[in-house]
């Protein structure tokens, strides 16, 4: 059973700090200073005089003291009424919840422990809209981001309830990034990929601390993340027969809803999050050509994207599709394309409702479908039809390296001489011949 106590560290001749103790259950006690301070000659001891722990209450031989004791006897309720809480929601209990009840009881505005984690991490949030980005000229991250760090917050608060304590920036040397990562895939069953993601999460937020001068552990400037190798990466991409067929099949209204936003998806490839945002405000004409321009909530990057498939023109001028959420375009996505026949048993990963993790096997490729698909699907099947250079500027990655990556092809260096050669041709087809036989 918890239990709240109050004692003095000290028998001095004038006035000491009055401690609270919380006790929550064997082993697991925490004390924190009050804002009250008083004569030890004031202070009555609860047991024998030979107790060196001093727990008592002040003694109510005057105002002042009765105002202590009453004050004391406050918190005392007010912690255990918030103790009863605060663990029914399965929240960390340690020395700086029981700081935050004090100052809670007592109206004193809390400041912020600049040297913890999670007030890092919510500090980076709460000036999104002002922090400068390496490589940009504008300032502030971008919406997907922010989720991103959101997503972190929640993951380092589970974690704190795993090891039952609040991390501190000093805290982070290698002993910690490593039982941090063996909690990501051995404990959790985290996706190598996810796992390497929170490391460099947490290396990124330690170094943000270090630029604003906080201290942190040497250490952070060593943290290595990691990534899926290969092999272990899968992903699906529709070719042009496969969205041929989906363009046939007969579907209802949310399905051919979801269907327009997958074709036209699969010719412009952007992400989901700026597919399913395009409006008409979107689109521009010069003379008879049509061109879309999306700023990427991602990268905040510029692009313009020249339209010409004709059953891509028809549905944005004459039936744009209305907007859906992510998610539920993601279950229609593998509703169509189940009712268009596309269940080749493919191997990859799929969202285990029981264990909340993604989990490898053999699937019907519908299964594996999501929003995804549209825009590895363009990147695949333009790929060595269309120049390199202006597929990374469409689907915006920074360099041809990352963008094979994506799609999970080496560089041909064969191909890529193949493809300049196509276009000299192209260019020089009408031009006559200037040499003369002699």
């Amino acid at each position: 059973m918890a239990t709240v106590k109050f004692r003095l560290r000290s028998q001095a001749k004038e006035n000491v700090t009055i401690f609270v103790y919380l006790s929550v259950r064997k082993g697991e006690m925490y004390q924190c200073k009050t804002p009250f301070t008083i004569n030890p000659k004031d202070w009555k001891i609860a047991t024998s005089k030979r107790n060196k722990s001093l727990i008592g209450f002040p003694k109510q031989n005057n105002e002042t003291n009765k105002t202590i004791f009453n004050k004391l006897k406050t918190l005392d309720a007010y912690i255990f009424d918030n103790l009863n809480e605060s663990l029914s929601k399965g929240l960390l209990i340690d020395k700086h919840w029981l700081d935050k009840q004090i100052k809670g009881c007592f109206g004193v505005k809390q400041k912020r422990d600049s040297g913890l984690l999670l007030n890092h991490i919510q500090y980076i949030i709460d000036n999104a809209n002002t922090r400068k980005v390496k490589g940009r000229s504008k300032i502030g991250i971008s919406i997907s981001r922010i989720k991103g760090y959101k997503s972190f917050i929640t993951l380092i608060e589970n974690y704190q309830k795993q090891i039952k304590k609040q991390i501190h920036l000093l805290d982070i040397n290698k002993p910690f990034v490593n039982k941090f990562t063996n909690w990501l895939i051995n404990t959790e069953n985290y996706a190598v990929g996810y796992a390497g993601k929170a490391i460099d999460n947490l290396k990124t937020v330690c170094l943000d601390a270090q630029s604003l001068q906080i201290e942190t552990n040497p250490y952070v400037n060593s943290i290595q993340s990691f990534k899926e190798e290969k092999g272990d990466r899968y992903f699906e991409t529709l070719s042009f027969d496969e969205l041929e067929t989906i363009k046939n099949t007969e579907l209802n209204d949310s399905l051919n809803n979801a269907r327009k936003w997958l074709l036209i998806g699969c010719e412009i490839g952007q992400r989901g999050s700026d597919l399913l945002n395009i409006t008409r405000n979107n689109f521009r004409y010069n003379g008879e050509v049509m061109y879309l321009d999306i700023i990427q909530q991602k990268t905040a990057k510029e692009v313009t994207i020249g339209i010409i498939a004709p059953n891509v023109r028809h549905i944005l001028e004459n039936e744009l599709p209305h907007k859906i959420s992510s998610q539920k375009f993601n279950d229609y996505l593998k509703e169509v394309c189940r009712l268009s026949g596309i269940d080749e048993i493919k191997k990859g990963k799929v969202y285990d409702k029981a264990t909340k993790r993604k989990k490898l096997g053999m699937y019907p490729k519908y299964k594996l479908i999501s929003s995804h698909v549209c825009r590895r699907s363009f990147a695949t099947n333009y790929y060595k039809n269309i120049p390199t250079a202006i597929l990374i500027h469409y689907t915006g990655h920074s360099k041809e390296s990352e963008f094979l990556k994506y799609i999970g092809k080496p560089q041909d260096k064969d191909e890529n001489a193949n493809l300049f050669m196509k276009f000299y041709k192209e260019i020089h087809k009408d031009v006559e011949p200037q040499l003369k036989i002699v």
